[in-house]
């Protein structure tokens, strides 16, 4: 049996077609190659919630996503703990004590940013109190990752649907938030090979299945 499935080997090709191999096709998340698949779900979230950006608005590193889906945006500051920044407003590092202006905020705009703190905890009470009442944060963090992405700032973590929920439940009160994952096994596998939204089809993206997240989206509200 052995020998037969060894013969077999030599004479097909392997199953996973592009993805037959030990090292990823893109070492930037497939930006070579298009648009990270990431991507495509974060604009699809903060899409479906442009109205929730507005008034005094909050991003980090720049403000990317506040410009493309902001509407009655009044002012936007950026966040950073790099000083070297020259579109940050605010230098901080986001877990730590004061680290934002108390009920400052209408919108938060926090994309793919919780798994870069060491104290995800601490994070998440800071955004809220820098939130006014009636505030609304938009957080999305991986469900999948590289290991040791950046030496200097690696990851630290990963999340689930389920993970977020006692996080954001446990600061914003469950009947204030909502919690949804993006993605499936495909687009998930495809994300971190490096392979661009743009080498699947919509119909693929477009299946959400909480078992295998690119990210996990969170819509919260300070009562």
């Amino acid at each position: 049996m052995r020998t037969t499935n060894r013969i077999r080997r030599l004479f097909r090709p392997h199953p996973f077609g592009v993805l037959g191999r030990t090292t990823p096709l893109s070492d930037n998340w497939g930006y070579d190659r298009g648009r990270p698949i990431d991507r495509f779900y974060i604009d699809a979230f903060l899409g479906e919630h442009r109205n929730d950006i507005q008034g005094k608005a909050l991003e980090v590193k720049e403000n990317l996503y506040v410009d493309r889906y902001g509407t009655r945006v009044e002012q936007c500051d950026v966040l950073d703990r790099d000083a070297e920044n020259p579109k940050a407003t605010i230098v901080a590092d986001l877990s730590a004590a004061d680290a934002l202006p108390a009920e400052l905020f209408d919108c938060i705009v926090l994309t793919q940013t919780l798994q870069y703190v060491p104290d995800v905890r601490a994070a998440i009470q800071n955004v809220k109190e820098a939130l006014r009442v009636g505030g609304v944060l938009l957080a999305t963090v991986p469900g999948v990752a590289r290991a040791d992405e950046d030496p200097k700032g690696p990851s630290l973590w990963t999340f689930t649907a389920e993970g977020c929920k006692t996080l954001f439940d446990e600061e914003f009160g469950a009947t204030n938030t909502a919690i949804r994952s993006y993605g499936n096994v495909l687009s998930a596998i495809a994300f971190v090979s490096g392979m661009a939204e743009q080498e699947l089809r919509r119909a693929e993206l477009a299946v959400h299945d909480v078992r295998f997240p690119v990210i996990v989206a969170v819509r919260a509200v300070r009562a």
